[in-house]
């Protein structure tokens, strides 16, 4: 695992204690039971919604005469009907951000089918353990879930964005100043987007050793903490060179010496500086879309599909797990094959192909 994963790993384990001290004891125990099955930042995000579900518990009658959230207990959670999971999740429908002002959030149906999520599993891990003898969350429907529109670049936007980036046409006066020292490092980061379909995590976490220019692969860190390599083509290995060159000769600040993508502070890029750069530079290549790495992200699965028609190459090289009974299939994936997945990728024409970074010694 490399720095920036271990990094991220030790901050969330570190918020999580601290949630957990905040919310009933049982928690931690869950916390505790799931933890060889689960991430951390999979865990944080569970307690980050149980802290909404006990906050809401403490304002219904079952909490009467609880001041702590910390005093619900196991007889507590026994009480929870089907009407009080329904109820709280019609609350945060709309529900005040705190006490201290009326301004008022939000939650959509996939937001809600999250935090139902989070209570189910706790319910279901105290229901195994005989904590608890009622499992009332398992009995409620999971919100219907709308398909998004997938929102994606077209060949044509994907040029423009490429040609934006490197030229800076479009620009604003100041961003052009900042556009002169950083057109390469963007330049390297939308086309390993492009090229590789990664996630922006996985792409601000890798390290400078990361890179394996003989086999033309990289290594990145799996949502779940799985290593993985992840093979990329010749416009992304051209654009990665091309950058090496500019980040050996940048002394990165104390603690970021391994990061590959450097801010203009010296110090590893963050996942919103990397969010703000596509959308300045996509926002003038394609005005009417709101690009996002994710959408980067499906820009090259779309892509890739349509050159192979293999759903489940698409599926591995992308990294998705999200349904096991057909991720069984993918497991069997040839290195071949992903091979085939770098090759077939073209972000432009050969025609419109900067030249290769002249060779070195370096």
């Amino acid at each position: 695992m490399g720095d920036y994963a271990m990094e991220k790993n030790k901050k969330f384990t570190l918020k999580l204690r601290e949630l957990s001290s905040m919310l009933p004891p049982c928690c931690a125990e869950f916390f505790r039971g799931v933890e060889q099955t689960t991430g951390v930042m999979t865990r944080y995000g569970y307690a980050v919604d149980l802290k909404l579900f006990f906050t809401y518990l403490m304002s219904t009658d079952l909490c009467a005469g609880i001041d702590n959230m910390r005093s619900i207990d196991y007889a507590i959670l026994d009480s929870v009907t089907t009407d009080t999971i329904e109820c709280f999740l019609e609350y945060v429908s709309l529900y005040p951000e705190s006490d201290d002002n009326d301004d008022l959030r939000t939650n959509g149906e996939r937001a809600k089918a999250r935090m139902l999520s989070a209570i189910r599993a706790l319910y279901k891990y105290l229901y195994k353990k005989g904590r608890i003898s009622t499992n009332a969350p398992s009995l409620i429907d999971t919100p219907k879930l709308h398909e998004k529109a997938i929102i994606r670049l077209e060949p044509d936007e994907i040029k423009r964005l490429l040609i934006t980036v490197e030229s800076g046409e479009g620009l604003s006066a100041r961003q052009r100043q900042y556009h002169k020292s950083t057109v390469v490092r963007d330049t390297a980061i939308i086309t390993l987007f492009l090229g590789t379909g990664m996630r922006i995590s996985e792409l601000v976490g890798i390290d400078t050793d990361d890179l394996n220019f003989m086999s033309n692969e990289v290594r990145i860190v799996r949502k779940g903490g799985n290593e993985e390599q992840l093979v990329f083509g010749p416009e992304v290995r051209s654009a990665l060179l091309e950058y090496l060159i500019i980040r050996e000769g940048i002394t990165a600040a104390d603690g970021h010496e391994h990061a590959l993508f450097l801010s203009l502070q010296k110090k590893r890029i963050s996942v919103r500086s990397v969010e703000l750069l596509v959308k300045k530079y996509s926002a003038i290549a394609a005005p009417l879309k709101k690009i996002s790495p994710h959408k980067l992200r499906s820009t090259y699965g779309t892509m890739l599909y349509r050159e192979t028609g293999d759903i489940y190459l698409v599926a591995d090289v992308l990294g998705h797990k999200d349904v096991n009974t057909t991720r069984k299939h993918y497991a069997a994936m040839s290195e071949d094959r992903r091979r085939l997945a770098a090759e077939v990728i073209r972000l432009r024409d050969e025609d419109d192909s900067p030249p290769p970074p002249p060779c070195g010694d370096g």
